[in-house]
């Protein structure tokens, strides 16, 4: 009896000791496995290559859905004609900057807008000065087209994008866009040349007939 103890627990070692004698390469079997482990896709990956896959992804929340944290009501006009031409009725829904926020819309303003038109809104960014990009991008101070734009209009065009510029609306949060907007207006007031007093004296006299 006492030797087969002996031969059974030298059978048990050398059975033990084979089974780790290798790295185990195989993590095992897993009972569904899709619970367990998401697809992996990269971010900017083609949505009809995963429609191939018969994953139906268009990358668009569900209209009407507010972002976590934003705290703005949804724009209320579509990338169209009409939308375009009815943007110039919505007003800036959050109030004048503060000298904090004003200081976020700038940077803002520099990391996605002033690679084309400019750290000083002249059109004259890095991407268009260096010649890697041909077409010039529109003067924010100058030109009476931006310059007079509504509001409404300048966030519609960072929404969906306009002419040569694309959408933003995947780098920049609601909130993010009209602080943007009320950046750029400042900017704009602050540019436009103050009257003279010869003007303004003129304009007077002109009043008063």
């Amino acid at each position: 009896m006492k030797n087969l103890f002996i031969i059974t627990g030298c059978l048990v070692a050398g059975l033990l000791l084979f089974s780790c004698n290798k790295v185990r390469r195989s993590p095992g079997r897993a009972y569904m496995p899709d619970m367990s482990y998401s697809r992996a896709y990269e971010t900017y990956a083609s949505t009809e290559a995963l429609q191939k896959k018969n994953i139906h992804y268009t990358a668009m929340p569900v209209e009407g859905t507010i972002a976590r944290g934003d705290t703005v009501a949804v724009y209320p006009h579509k990338n169209d004609s009409a939308g375009y031409a009815n943007s110039k009725n919505v007003i800036n829904p959050l109030p004048v900057l503060d000298a904090v926020q004003f200081k976020e819309a700038a940077r803002l303003y520099l990391v996605n807008c002033g690679i084309c038109h400019g750290e000083k809104l002249d059109g004259q960014g890095p991407l268009f000065t260096s010649g890697a990009y041909p077409p010039a991008p529109r003067n924010l101070v100058s030109d009476p087209l931006t310059v007079n734009m509504a509001e409404g209009t300048m966030y519609h065009s960072i929404t969906y994008g306009k002419n040569m510029m694309g959408s933003y609306a995947s780098q920049l949060s609601t909130t993010q866009r009209w602080m943007i907007v009320h950046y750029i207006k400042e900017k704009q007031a602050a540019a436009k040349p103050a009257a003279t007093p010869a003007a303004a004296d003129t304009t007077k006299k002109e009043n008063t007939k």
